[in-house]
């Protein structure tokens, strides 16, 4: 299987487009949307993306054909995100960026902050440097702290954890 970088996921987008039979919408987060958004140069194995206007059940055929087609992971799109889209600030869509429009599918990756956000509530190892380029890259840290905190009070599992990882990158640079 090949790793996923910028030309081989628009490459999927657009076959995934030719193959759709309504409009949907993709929301993109993790790895996938800092390549396709905000210009950072890694590989992903997948992309994290959260489909709208579709039921998985009817996309996963297209996502497995698709996958043997460009030689792609079989779940090279998935949701596995979504466990952490909870914890999104509720105006996240007005800053979600474009980074694929075809005739049927429209792909929106998430902002910088959410970004963060998520990367916090998920605070694995493999999400150290990708929470540090985040920053440096110029991620308002005090609305991603801001918001993390506000979860804070409203008692929202894991937020004191997220809270930790914040605090630990923010003291590694």
């Amino acid at each position: 299987m090949q790793t996923l970088i910028k030309e081989s996921m628009l490459q999927a987008f657009k076959r995934l487009d030719e193959l759709l039979h309504e409009p949907i919408t993709l929301i993109v987060g993790g790895g996938s949307a800092m390549i396709l958004a905000h210009g950072f140069k890694l590989g992903t194995s997948d992309i994290d993306a959260i489909p709208r206007g579709i039921e998985l059940a009817k996309l996963d055929p297209l996502i497995k054909q698709i996958a043997k087609e460009q030689n792609l992971a079989p779940d090279w799109l998935n949701t596995y995100y979504s466990t952490f889209a909870f914890t999104l600030p509720s105006d996240y869509g007005n800053r979600l960026i474009s980074v694929f429009q075809g005739t049927k599918l429209n792909a929106l990756a998430l902002g910088k902050e959410e970004m963060l956000i998520m990367k916090c509530f998920a605070h694995r190892q493999k999400d150290v440097p990708h929470a540090k380029a985040l920053i440096k890259n110029g991620v308002d840290i005090t609305k991603v702290e801001t918001h993390i905190e506000s979860l804070k009070k409203r008692r929202i599992p894991g937020s004191e954890t997220a809270l930790d990882f914040l605090d630990d990158i923010r003291d590694q640079l």
